[in-house]
Parts: C-alpha cells; sequence; structure tokens
C-alpha cells in the first residue's frame, strides 16, 4: 500500500453525480482528467460509467487510454462504456491513439484536422470520428473565435468524409462570479458561433458549456443554453470539482446558483512511523523554525511535499489522529512531517488521516493561498482504491 494512500468512497462518488444531475436537470458529463483530480482516473471512470454516465472527460490520449483499459477491467464492455472526451487539445502523436481507442478529441484548427483525418485513414480506413469543436468565447485559452476562422474551420469540416461535427462547446472563466459581465460577453460570443455553425448547415448532436459552478438549480444558465444552442442539439452541462465533494465559493450578490449539496469522497491516510518525548528546548526540523518551550510528545509521518503535502502548512496546518487535530510542528519537509500528539495515545503504526473528515481540501487551500483544485490535484499519495 505504500507509505500514504487514498481511500475514494464509491457511495459518496455515486451520490455526488446524482445530485449534480438532479440541480442541472440535464446531462452531466463527468470530468475525470487530471487523474480524477487527484482522485484516480482509473478508480472513478468505472463507478461514474455504473452509476449511468454517459460522458466521461479526460485531459489526453493518454488518460484517455488509461481510463478505456480500467472500464474493461471492470467488466463493462467498450460498446456499453460512456463516451470520453480528450478535453485538452493533441498533439500529431496523439491522433492514431484518439482514434484507436475511440475517443472524442476537441479541436479548433485545420492542423489538428489534418491530423486526426491522417489516422483515422491509417487505423480505420472507411470509417467517421466524431470531434467536439470548442469555440473561445472569450477565454483566450483553447478554442477558434467567431468569425471568419470559424467560417474556414466549418468549410472544412463540412467538406470532410471522414471527420463530423458531433458537438460544439466553450468554457467560461468566471462561472463562480454572480452576474460575471465577462460571462455575459462569453454568452453572447458563444451565440455567435452557434449561429455560424447553423448556418454552416450543422445541427451538432450535442452541445455543453460549464463547470461545476455553473451548475444552476434556478435552471436560467439551461434556459439561456437551449436558446443559444437551438433545436435539435442535446445539452450538456460539465462537471469536476463538485463530483468529488467540492464547489468553489460563488462571489457576488444575488446569486441564482445554489451550491450544491456535495460530499468530499476522498481520504488521503498515512501511518505514524516514529514517536518520541522530547524536553524543552528541542529544535524539530528544517532550519530550527519550531523550538519545543515545554515536554512534548511528537509523532513522525512518512509524507511530505513530495507526496503533496504542501510546504506552507509549515507549523499552521494539521492531521487527524484518532479524530483528534495533531498540529504540524516545524517544516514539512520532502517526505517527513512532524505533528504534536502530546496528551493523544497513538503508537507506531498507527493510521492518519492527513486529508479527509477534519482536515478537508478547503482548509488546505486557505492555508496555503490557493484553490481546493490545486491541492487535490497535488497529491501524490500511492495506490487508490474504491471503499
Amino acid at each position: 500500500m505504500g507509505m500514504s494512500w487514498v481511500e475514494v468512497s464509491a457511495g459518496r462518488l455515486v451520490a455526488n453525480y446524482r445530485v449534480l444531475c438532479r440541480a442541472a436537470g440535464i446531462p452531466v458529463l463527468a470530468v475525470v482528467k487530471a487523474n480524477a483530480y487527484g482522485h484516480g482516473a482509473a478508480v472513478c471512470a468505472p463507478v461514474l460509467a455504473h452509476a449511468g454516465a454517459e460522458w466521461l472527460g479526460v485531459t489526453d490520449a493518454a488518460e484517455g487510454g488509461v481510463v478505456r483499459v480500467a472500464m474493461e477491467a471492470a467488466g463493462i464492455a467498450r460498446e456499453v462504456q460512456p463516451r470520453v472526451l480528450v478535453m485538452s487539445g493533441l498533439l500529431p502523436e496523439d491522433a492514431e491513439t484518439l482514434v484507436r481507442e475511440d475517443l472524442t478529441p476537441v479541436i479548433w484548427t485545420v492542423e489538428q484536422m489534418q491530423w486526426l483525418r491522417s489516422a483515422v485513414e491509417t487505423v480505420r480506413p472507411g470509417t467517421t470520428l466524431a470531434v467536439h469543436l470548442e469555440i473561445d468565447s472569450g477565454m483566450t485559452r483553447q478554442g477558434i473565435v467567431p468569425g471568419a476562422g470559424l467560417e474556414v474551420l466549418l468549410a472544412e469540416l463540412n467538406g470532410s468524409r471522414v471527420l463530423r461535427l458531433d458537438g460544439v462547446m466553450t468554457h467560461f472563466a468566471s462561472a463562480e462570479v454572480a452576474g460575471s459581465a465577462q460571462t455575459a460577453k462569453q454568452w453572447s460570443a458563444f451565440s455567435l458561433a452557434m449561429r455560424q455553425v447553423r448556418g454552416s448547415g450543422v445541427i451538432p448532436a450535442w452541445v455543453h458549456v460549464g463547470n461545476t459552478s455553473g451548475v444552476d438549480l434556478s435552471g436560467a444558465m439551461v434556459e439561456e443554453l437551449e436558446r443559444v444552442a437551438g433545436k435539435g442539439s442535446q445539452v450538456m452541462v460539465r462537471a469536476g470539482l463538485g463530483l468529488y465533494g467540492y464547489c468553489l465559493p460563488l462571489e457576488g450578490g444575488g446569486a441564482a446558483q445554489v451550491r450544491p449539496e456535495v460530499s468530499p469522497v476522498l481520504t488521503w491516510k498515512t501511518r505514524v512511523t516514529g514517536v518520541r518525548e522530547v524536553e524543552v528546548g528541542a529544535a524539530v526540523g528544517y532550519g530550527g523554525t519550531f523550538v519545543t518551550e515545554r515536554r512534548m510528545r511528537l509523532a513522525l509521518l512518512p509524507v511530505g511535499y513530495a507526496d503533496g503535502l504542501r510546504r506552507e502548512l509549515s507549523g499552521r496546518g494539521w492531521v487527524v489522529l484518532g479524530g483528534k487535530r495533531a498540529a504540524i510542528v516545524g517544516r514539512v519537509s520532502m517526505n517527513l512531517t512532524v505533528v504534536d500528539v502530546t496528551g493523544v495515545k497513538v503508537a507506531v503504526g498507527d493510521e492518519v488521516v492527513v486529508l479527509g473528515e477534519g482536515c478537508t481540501a478547503e482548509d488546505h487551500a486557505v492555508l496555503c493561498g490557493t484553490i481546493a483544485y490545486e491541492i487535490l490535484c497535488g497529491m501524490r499519495a500511492h495506490a487508490g482504491w474504491v471503499a
């Protein structure tokens, strides 16, 4: 099992997925990219597939292959597996894997189309490949801007006998900001792009936007999406962080959005590898930043910043041991951390919660000046399993 490990609650993951589906009222693409936000894509993908997810979202072709293998290993036949959207573009060397593993790439350039067309003709000649077109509605990251360039791309797609436009998507930069002017501008740009798409004679099967922060219990987001998508297209929302039990706090007043009732699914654990009594004046860890002012009992944990336990937690964070908080003392080092267990019954081999009940990713994020996403994705604990 290694010196630290992650336990994932399949029950909570499924419950969170269903909460998001109910809140959205439309299909939810379950995002398992970045190794399922640190939870283990190979662990989470089959659970979500069994829960009825129609779509999964992965980072790249390699991760898509991992997810396909994991679902097959879980007894889910390829023909009934969810569709898998590759969300972060592609390079020429990815194209054949995308075709071979029946993944759906997100595209926005003619060059990408050329790579994929060549791969289909090599790997599966005579077949077609579904693609999703990303619109850059104002995030200036991935996607094609509405206008002349989009017209050229649509003409290429319409003229292709190998690639078919199955979906159109965009991503919002400020979904967690209520009444965001940026989001309003992005909706306008996406609406313009969809008029161009439909004007080219294509009715995409899927039109999708969003993230967990975009799940809106008022239904306003879905109404806007349906209006922009037009008749004949199925609308869908993408959700990642909420699946794993977290949501960014909404900013601004008068928010129509309601934070979904989701629960963290992950517990990161380790074991105590040493316990010692120390006298007054003992300097603990690198730089001697913590010096005992009383007799203390200290426990040694075999985790540190190499495992994703952030150095910013030095002297500020805590772990949970025997249901009680144990403060981190001294600096978090590469693979070792010392915690205060004075007055706590503890022995070598005892389990410790590094992240989970009583010490959440949001707690870590506040102390580290970051967001829960980065905390979760930064974990490098060994071996995930489903509880």
